[in-house]
């Protein structure tokens, strides 16, 4: 049974407002066992996570097995239409189970080393990035898809992956030029006096960080970091948080697939009409 866009986003809004009263207590009640920490937030994400890769895993098939499974419709329908033009293919159930089929075999033999790449070197992810990530090409991919748009699943989630990365760069040279401050603040104290500083900022609430940043920035001296030393250190992290190399490959790999793969098939076109012609 299939229904309209807007049925299947009220049915989901319903759903989604019935599982938040339902998860919401859950969580408040996990949380008061957490450490406050990066690992114990980290680890209320999991089952989130599980459920996101599954999501774009049904995006990843409702769009990119569709794009590799629609010419074999499209010839299926021809042969058992006698060669008619039809507006519309039929998609019998055996085709989409080839693609299926060719997924589940192409992951096991080749998607190790894809996964290695996607998750460890282009960024570093935790549970939080991983989930951020696989929500934004989920959602992004699915309306694509309802817009019957052929896009690419895998270019979109390392897009996401990027993303993550480059504002993990912004997020780390804006909290040094922060550390920066509140330690040259703290110039002749002694370093206890700052290690419990910078500890009591990171357990403040926001409003709590926003009043100590203001207090710093309104008895700011000079920058504890030289202009060279500052330059140098956004080249640390620039290689450290989001690896360069690994953006400049599959930004070729995205300019060069695409033409290599319209001459091949041309090609292997070309070839099959020569061999009919020429009998």
């Amino acid at each position: 049974m299939k229904v309209d866009i807007f049925t299947a986003l009220g049915i989901g809004f319903v759903i989604a407002v019935v599982v938040y009263f339902i998860i919401k207590p859950l969580i408040f009640k996990a949380s008061d066992k957490l450490e406050n920490n990066k690992q114990a937030i980290n680890d209320l994400f999991t089952i989130p996570l599980i459920f996101a890769a599954a999501l774009l895993s049904f995006a990843h098939g409702a769009n990119d097995v569709a794009n590799a499974v629609g010419p074999l419709a499209a010839i299926n329908d021809a042969i058992t239409s006698g060669g008619a033009v039809v507006t519309q293919a039929a998609i019998p159930l055996w085709v989409m189970m080839v693609g299926a089929v060719g997924i589940v075999i192409g992951l096991a033999l080749f998607g190790p080393k894809l996964i290695r790449t996607v998750g460890s070197e282009i960024t570093e992810l935790n549970k939080m990035r991983a989930f951020s990530i696989a929500m934004a090409a989920s959602i992004t991919v699915i309306i694509a898809s309802q817009l019957g748009l052929p896009v690419s699943s895998t270019h979109i989630a390392v897009g996401g992956i990027f993303g993550v990365g480059f504002l993990r760069e912004y997020l780390k040279k804006s909290y040094d030029r922060m550390v920066d401050e509140i330690v040259d603040h703290h110039q002749g104290e002694d370093h206890d006096v700052i290690e419990a500083f910078l500890e009591n900022f990171q357990k403040s609430s926001v409003k709590g960080k926003q009043a100590m940043l203001q207090e710093l920035k309104a008895k700011r001296s000079e920058a504890h970091f030289s202009k060279r030393e500052r330059k140098s250190l956004k080249k640390v992290y620039k290689k450290e948080l989001v690896k360069r190399s690994a953006l400049l490959k599959i930004a070729a790999a995205w300019i060069i697939t695409v033409p290599a793969s319209a001459t091949l098939a041309a090609i292997i076109f070309y070839t099959l009409r020569g061999m009919l012609l020429t009998q």
